[in-house]
């Protein structure tokens, strides 16, 4: 809880409403202050970045690729010790 501090805040609605409702940002005081960046612009923002939480990101093969060679490491090195154990 904040006390005696006025902050601005945007709230944006969620498109899908099975996880959350809403989204509440904090602006910093500074950022309207500046030229070139005008309310329309950060409430824009704030619409993408929400928006960007809720969708689900798809995992592409190249961000699997380094998984899959763990797995087939330990798998190789598993087989490995167990034939070493058989032939001893």
């Amino acid at each position: 809880m904040i006390k005696g501090i006025s902050r601005r805040v945007i709230v944006v609605k969620a498109p899908d409403r099975r996880f959350f409702e809403e989204a509440i940002f904090i602006v910093r005081e500074d950022i309207l202050g500046q030229g070139g960046v005008t309310a329309d612009q950060v409430v824009e923002e704030a619409r993408r970045v929400a928006d960007g939480y809720a969708r689900k990101k798809r995992r592409t093969w190249r961000e699997w690729l380094p998984a899959l060679g763990y797995m087939a490491l330990g798998a190789g090195l598993t087989t490995a010790v167990w034939c070493a154990g058989l032939f001893l």
